[in-house]
C-alpha cells in the first residue's frame, strides 16, 4: 500500500504490475492484484507535479481515470522506448559512440 506521507515526497511513482506467474498460490494473486492501484485519489495525496510511469503493458494498476492527466506519463515512456533501447544498445555494442 501507498503511503500518504510517502507520496507528498516523491517526484515519480514508477508502476509495474503484480505478476501473477510469480504466485505459486493462485489464491494469493486473488488476495492482492486489486490492492496496488494508482487513480486520481492517489494524485490528490501527491506532488502536483508527480510523474506516473509504467513499462506497459498495464493491467488493473493504473486507473484508466488518470490518462489524460500531467501526470500520466507512461505512453510518453512506452512510445520513446523502441528508440531509446536501439541507442543504448549502440552504445554497448559500441557501433555508434555518443
Amino acid at each position: 500500500e501507498l503511503d500518504d506521507n510517502i507520496l507528498t515526497k516523491l517526484d515519480v511513482i514508477y508502476v509495474t504490475r503484480i505478476q501473477k506467474e510469480r504466485f505459486p498460490d493462485p489464491q494469493e494473486y486473488e488476495k492482492v492484484k486489486g490492492t496496488y492501484t494508482v487513480d486520481s485519489n492517489t494524485l490528490r495525496k501527491a506532488k502536483p507535479d508527480v510523474s506516473v510511469m509504467h513499462p506497459m503493458p498495464r493491467m488493473q494498476e493504473i486507473s484508466h481515470s488518470i490518462d489524460n492527466t500531467k501526470n500520466a506519463i507512461y505512453f510518453k515512456q512506452a512510445a520513446y522506448g523502441k528508440e531509446l533501447r536501439a541507442a543504448l544498445l549502440a552504445l554497448v555494442l559500441n557501433e555508434n559512440p555518443i
